[in-house]
């Protein structure tokens, strides 16, 4: 005779295991049973899912910072390509002020269109996975939120410099720009 627990959490077995010992000590007069928990196994498989997470986690990294360089790219030929607007806008009463809230606004315009396909591949990508094999794949909405949260921060932080570039410029000189 034997009996199987399965656990979707591994945190939780060594507790699963005390509580089955207690049900087992009230049930059985005598200690008949024996209790086994494969402890290299979860060890080995916690240490295969830090690898994994630091590996992804590092992927995420890379990926983050080539899309901030890529807003920041984007926002800078937006600059130069917009001179002479900037200037008519300066010249007709724009702060500063004014045209870097208009570009940063532009930058999380884009940040945020980034993110939200981002995370649509993202949620896909687990379910095509759980539809195609037999692994099981979770989303957690607090990771989801995170990543969207991060994907705006990151094009705010790599829009500063194209918005703060295109205050920065001369009135007169963007009246002259062709």
């Amino acid at each position: 005779n034997e009996v199987t627990l399965t656990l979707t959490d591994e945190s939780h077995v060594s507790s699963t295991a005390e509580m089955a010992r207690r049900l087992l000590d009230q049930s059985h007069r005598q200690p008949d049973y024996e209790i086994q928990v494969p402890l290299e196994l979860l060890r080995q498989a916690q240490r295969e899912k830090r690898i994994w997470n630091l590996v992804l986690g590092s992927i995420a990294g890379i990926s983050l910072l080539v899309g901030g360089i890529g807003i920041m790219n984007i926002m800078l030929a937006t600059v130069t390509e917009r001179t002479r607007e900037i200037g008519v806008r300066r010249a007709l009463g724009a702060k500063r002020r004014d045209i870097v809230h208009q570009f940063l606004i532009e930058t999380m315009v884009l940040s945020t269109t980034g993110g939200v396909v981002g995370i649509g591949v993202g949620v896909a990508i687990p379910f095509v996975v759980s539809y195609l094999s037999e692994i099981e794949t979770a989303i957690s909405p607090v990771a989801v939120l995170l990543a969207f949260s991060i994907s705006v921060l990151i094009g705010i932080v790599f829009g500063v410099y194209p918005a703060r570039r295109a205050a920065h410029l001369d009135p007169i000189e963007c009246l002259r720009h062709e």
